[in-house]
Parts: structure tokens; C-alpha cells; sequence
């Protein structure tokens, strides 16, 4: 694969603010090096990976929340977006993301600490 065949990899609002959220967390933490380290990671490694390999997560439906709020969420996204969001798990976090095969581009949607719930898709796609 050479890079004009790479996807683009685009960090959205939703995503920046979580990184903002983390980044706040870590420092009152007192383990701000841990938020250099996640940053150097989500750039040489995670993005590296998703523009080579924008499948390479788990697909976020093959194993679908139960909760009541969340399959809420799922149903009022636009139509198709359900089955393009999907999961990457490095080190501590989980990433989710949107792959559209339309305009080859990896779209990062939030970031999770992986013992956190769930995303918040109201948030995500606001209703159109």
C-alpha cells in the first residue's frame, strides 16, 4: 500500500474535547507524563495504523450495548452510521471511530479510558 492509497485521519470536536477531559484528569493526577505519552502514542502509533488500516478495529455492533440509553442513541444516528463505527483498543484507551469508504477517511469520534461505560452518541451526530 503506498500513501496515496492511505485513508485521512481527522480528530473531531467530540474527540478533542475528551483529550482535553483526560489531560486535566492526568495533570490533577499529578501523572501528566502519562498524557505526553498517550499523545505520542495516538500519533506514531494509532494513526499510523487506522490510515493504513482503517478496518483494523473491532467493528462496534458485533457486540452491541444493552443498555436502554444507549440502544436509544444508535437509533437516532443517520442511517449507515451505525455500521461504520468501530473500536480500537490501545493500551488503556478505546477509541472510537468511523470509517466512510466514501472519502477514504477515519474519522475519530472519542476516546475512552477502556473501564468507562459507554460514548455519548447524542453528542457525536447532532440530529439533522
Amino acid at each position: 500500500m503506498d500513501e496515496a492509497d492511505e485513508y485521512k485521519v481527522e480528530l473531531t470536536a467530540s474527540f478533542l474535547e475528551r483529550l482535553d477531559a483526560i489531560e486535566v484528569f492526568l495533570t490533577e493526577a499529578g501523572a501528566s507524563q502519562a498524557y505526553d505519552h498517550l499523545l505520542h502514542e495516538l500519533r506514531d502509533t494509532v494513526i499510523r495504523n487506522l490510515r493504513r488500516f482503517p478496518r483494523i478495529g473491532r467493528r462496534y455492533l458485533a457486540n452491541p450495548p444493552q443498555s436502554a440509553e444507549a440502544l436509544a442513541q444508535l437509533a437516532v444516528l443517520p442511517r449507515g452510521a451505525p455500521e461504520s463505527l468501530r473500536e480500537y483498543l490501545h493500551g488503556d484507551y478505546l477509541i472510537l471511530y468511523a470509517c466512510a469508504e466514501v472519502n477514504s477517511t477515519v474519522y475519530l469520534l472519542s476516546i475512552r479510558h477502556h473501564r468507562q461505560l459507554s460514548f455519548d452518541f447524542s453528542r457525536l451526530w447532532p440530529r439533522g
